[in-house]
This record gives structure tokens, sequence and C-alpha cells, in this order.
């Protein structure tokens, strides 16, 4: 199926995707806030940039877009029916250094949370209450990587 809109219409469009304080980012921000941690932002010292770092319980937190980073089993994750090398090549890169970031973050120590879109929004989205309680629950645990999804995502 071809694009409805034109390649310069579609490139501003994909040039206003912000990669910082994004919706989904603001929204995690502010639950653990809510729930007195304390933290600071992407900050570059750390592999991979993470997007919240809570530096007392040494965790990392990225909030991932489930298209950008390829979210398996995903209702908001679905291949693009165009330029499907390109995209294929694009998020698997993306998951590659992904996985290669989280080791590095571990070897140092740290812990890693991730928190998918789909927790956030969509039909599969926790409860806010819920959200939070597993961001204490995986900030206070030992595991060293946690992934927090959708209801329906595996």
């Amino acid at each position: 199926m071809a694009d409805i809109v034109s390649p310069g219409k579609r490139s501003e469009m994909m040039a206003g995707i912000k990669s910082k304080n994004t919706k989904p980012e603001l929204v995690v921000r502010r639950l653990l806030h809510a729930e007195g941690f304390r933290f600071r932002l992407h900050r570059k010292d750390l592999p991979g940039r993470p997007d919240i770092v809570l530096p007392r319980f040494m965790t990392a937190i990225f909030v991932n877009g489930c298209f950008w980073h390829g979210h398996e089993n995903c209702a908001l994750f679905r291949p693009p029916l165009t330029r499907t090398e390109f995209w294929s090549e694009k998020i698997s890169g993306n998951r590659a250094r992904d996985a290669r970031k989280q080791s590095e973050l571990t070897d140092l120590g740290w812990q890693v949370v991730v928190v998918w879109e789909c927790s956030l929004k969509g039909k599969n989205k926790l409860p806010y209450g819920e959200l939070a309680q597993l961001l204490a629950d995986s900030i206070s645990n030992e595991k060293k990587c946690h992934h927090i999804r959708g209801r329906e995502c595996s």
C-alpha cells in the first residue's frame, strides 16, 4: 500500500517525534515523584543514557515506545508494510543496542527497569495505581532487569 502523504510531509512528521520528555516518560516521572522517589534525567555518563535514574537505588529506567523498540506480541507494535527491509533493520538494531546497553548497566551494578508504552496507553494499559506499585516493587527488588508491560503483552 502506498503512503497517503507526500515524502516531504512524512519526513516532517517523523522529524517531529521526540526522543526525550515524551508523554509516556512524563507519566512515569509523575508516578515516581508521587510515590516519593527522587531521580535524575538522561544521565550522559551511563550506558544508553537512561530516561530516568534513581542513584540512591542504583536503578536506571527506560521508557520504551513499542514501535521503535519492536515490542513483540504487542497491540501497539505493527511492522510497517512499506520499506520493510529498512524498518526491520532499524528495529532489530534498536533491540540489539537496548540489550547491549542494559547488559553494560547491569555489569556496572545497576538495576534496569524497562517500562513499555503499552503499559501506559492503549486497550491493555495498566491502572496508574497498579503501575505505580509495579514500579516501586521493581525498584526495591534485587532482580537485575524488569520489564513492565501492558495487560495482554508477553
